[in-house]
């Protein structure tokens, strides 16, 4: 074992690694703040084996910039062939690509840096706001968990979630968004459209419409109001906060936190914790807000989940009696009504609130999936399916939400709390 001091970073290097003096080229930054310790696992391709490497170090700062290597022919000399400037999609997220000969071989790297908070085995998981460390992927110790962050669609950084059954559920860091949720036969439950845009500029949406996919947040306020529609939740990045075992089943949380750019339309300080676990037939969340100003606030929110669907043959049990805002046909001005039916459908344009939901919701997809929709505090139900407005994919879904339609009104240092669990029957 060899111990190297590249820039205010100790490495020590065990296994197959890359040259230390092209690693010396990627320790970019290394603000003193603290001493922390982190290992990751990397892995170099070469002709289709994969080969791991260790790198353990202590960290003198909470940001630093680290390569992903990837091999992809041969060189003859050691030289550096090109270098291009950082590509700033946020606060939280930028990249870097270069190109090396080295030893033989041209390696290209994909240098993402990105705020992710990092559990290891030496010490526990601090939680100080915005802690993290800028990487393109972990493996190591999330590995263990059944959690790994890699680059998704569009380069954006996603937590991909592996049960030991072989069931997956992908988060994007972007929007704190559940894209995915596969069963361990490979069926997806969650609908996004293929075509769907991950560039930053809206929510993860669809190219011919404002509409999104997944279970995309909707914070700190549901539908239109004094700021953008759903609020500003769902197009801003998120942080890695956390990372668990909870009875052997990975689990991630997610945090977000007040910044100029949430204040410029809504001015209060704010603190959510995003808890999202995968079981073998069950994906749970818990969403915490808690007022961190020094005055009290208001906010309305909902989880607006798309669910992969047959339209014609989707039902939903569990409203009947409820009271209703149906806004069709006028969204600004909703109807109100009692649902008298026991079983809901789809013939044509919907869009209700069920105020007083109950806190199990039971939908048959038309694919042949009964899917459990059950809650703590959330207290309402949105139903929507926008038919022919898109006519090209309102056949293969369908939204059922879990919301808060009236205002939670938070004191300072109070706290809200919702669970959603959505579990095949």
């Amino acid at each position: 074992m060899t111990t190297h001091h590249l820039g205010g970073v100790h490495t020590s290097t065990f296994g197959r690694l890359l040259p230390l003096s092209l690693y010396a080229q990627f320790v970019m930054h290394g603000e003193t703040v603290r001493e922390r310790r982190a290992i990751f696992e990397k892995h170099e391709r070469v002709r289709e084996r994969e080969i791991p490497f260790h790198v353990r170090e202590v960290l003198f700062g909470n940001f630093h910039i680290f390569p992903l290597p990837q091999i992809c022919g041969a060189a003859d000399k050691t030289r550096i062939s090109a270098f291009l400037p950082a590509q700033y999609n946020s606060p939280q997220h930028c990249q870097w690509t270069a190109t090396v000969n080295q030893d033989g071989f041209e390696i290209t790297m994909s240098i993402s840096c990105m705020k992710i908070a990092l559990p290891t085995q030496y010490s526990p998981c601090v939680r100080p706001a915005n802690r993290g460390v800028a990487v393109a992927s972990l493996r190591g110790d999330f590995a263990t968990l059944g959690v790994s962050v890699t680059e998704g669609e569009g380069n954006l950084p996603k937590v991909v979630l592996t049960s030991p059954s072989g069931s997956e559920a992908d988060v994007y860091l972007y929007g704190g968004c559940i894209t995915s949720w596969r069963l361990a036969n490979g069926k997806d439950l969650l609908f996004v459209r293929p075509d769907a845009v991950f560039n930053k500029k809206k929510p993860i949406r669809l190219r011919s419409s404002c509409a999104s996919g997944g279970i995309p947040h909707c914070f700190p306020q549901f539908g239109p109001g004094p700021i953008q529609q759903h609020g500003f939740a769902r197009n801003v990045d998120w942080s890695v906060f956390d990372s668990e075992s909870v009875e052997g089943n990975p689990g991630v949380t997610l945090e977000l936190k007040d910044d100029s750019y949430s204040r410029s339309m809504w001015d209060f300080s704010f603190h959510a914790l995003y808890k999202i676990i995968l079981s073998e037939r069950s994906l749970s969340t818990e969403l915490i807000i808690k007022n961190t100003d020094k005055k009290p606030f208001s906010f309305t929110t909902a989880l607006h989940t798309y669910f992969h669907a047959s339209i014609s043959g989707v039902k939903v049990r569990g409203l009947k009696g409820c009271k209703t805002l149906n806004k069709d046909p006028d969204p600004t001005n909703p109807l109100e009504g009692v649902e008298e039916s026991d079983v809901v459908s789809f013939p044509g344009f919907v869009d209700c609130v069920y105020l007083d939901a109950p806190g199990e919701l039971n939908l048959d997809n038309g694919l042949g999936d009964n899917i459990l929709i059950s809650n703590t505090n959330w207290s309402d139900a949105v139903l929507w399916n926008p038919h022919l407005q898109m006519e090209a994919c309102y056949k293969d879904f369908v939204c059922v939400e879990n919301a808060k339609i009236r205002k939670v009104q938070l004191e300072p240092d109070q706290s809200w709390t919702a669970t959603q669990e959505l579990r095949i029957a």
